[in-house]
């Protein structure tokens, strides 16, 4: 009877690794891992007035300098105004403002719709740029600059639809110590894009997080559609049970490549083979879907439909639960 108790553990400790590995096996990183012009004016930014959910990305924690050496805090708070491009042998291109500061991205933050998540202790460590005398010059489309209202009503700049900050940690123009900060900061390149990283011919993003006012951090896609789950599909093993006509409201995201994704584990992004064989992705082995209701980004017009679709949080979870 003890033998047979010890075989039935075993099977049951096999089948849950089958189980695992029946999530992770169907992981998909087939597609590779002169003129001037305003952006236009606003009041001095300042260093945001609420919390922010970007201020636990580990993003601050720079080590070493306070940023206090030459040129001072006036010159990290301050315009922009023409900005620049440089290149090094590390980073390839990236910009700068026109003393040579130079200027950053953060992970957490979204393009589209433009927001940024980095505020109070955050915006101590990375002042955002402001919107209001900022040009384009030779290497940067002048249609790529904006601006975007933060937490405390001023307004930041945004290249390609990503806010625009600098380094306290920074000594020095020309220096580069916040690439790579906490994982999610990275020097900005000409085109709005991380500099520095290897990336696909199209390297815009297909997943990542949105700092939702009602929902917290939850998941979109490359346009900044809310992303949901659906409680009658299964992780373990990964089903649908989304098939026929409820296809007609909520349609699969379709598999993604883990190289574009941003402020989500990309570990547990994977992908699923539906019965039609096209691939859906999943992200924490939760098929995810976008919901024909949501008619522009930032809607969550989906949320707790039927009690059965919830958006995903940056965690895998149920938004609101």
């Amino acid at each position: 009877m003890e033998k047979r108790r010890h075989i039935a553990f075993a099977g049951v400790s096999v089948a849950m690794v089958l189980l695992t590995a029946a999530c992770g096996s169907s992981k998909d990183n087939s597609a590779g891992s002169a003129n001037v012009q305003p952006a236009g004016g606003s009041q001095t930014v300042g260093a945001g007035a609420s919390a922010s959910a970007g201020a636990e990305a580990g993003g601050y924690e720079a080590g070493g300098d306070s940023g206090a050496g030459a040129g001072g805090e006036a010159e990290r708070t301050g315009p922009a105004k023409q900005l620049a491009v440089k290149e090094d042998a590390k980073l390839g291109k990236f910009v700068t403002d026109s003393k040579g500061w130079t200027l950053y991205r953060f992970d957490e933050d979204t393009p589209k719709p433009a927001k940024s998540n980095c505020n109070d202790d955050c915006a101590t460590k990375w002042p955002a740029v402001p919107a209001d005398d900022a040009a384009a010059t030779t290497g940067i489309e002048a249609s790529k600059l904006g601006s975007v209202t933060r937490t405390d009503g001023t307004k930041q700049l945004t290249l390609a639809g990503w806010p625009v900050y600098r380094f306290a940690g920074d000594n020095k123009p020309g220096d580069t110590k916040g690439q790579g900060v906490g994982g999610t900061w990275n020097a900005l390149a000409p085109d709005g894009k991380p500099a520095g990283k290897t990336a696909a011919a199209d390297d815009s993003l297909q997943l990542m997080v949105n700092n939702n006012a009602k929902l917290g951090k939850i998941v979109v896609d490359g346009k900044g559609m809310t992303v949901y789950r659906f409680n009658k599909d299964s992780a373990w093993p990964m089903k649908t049970g989304c098939l026929g006509a409820c296809l007609d409201t909520w349609k699969p995201v379709k598999a993604v490549d883990t190289t574009k994704v941003a402020g989500l584990d990309a570990s547990k992004v994977t992908s699923f083979k539906r019965p039609d064989g096209t691939k859906q992705a999943a992200f924490d082995c939760w098929l995810l879907y976008t919901f024909t209701g949501d008619e522009k980004p930032g809607d969550i017009n989906g949320q707790g439909v039927k009690g059965t679709w919830f958006a995903v949080t940056d965690k895998g979870k149920k938004a609101g639960q």
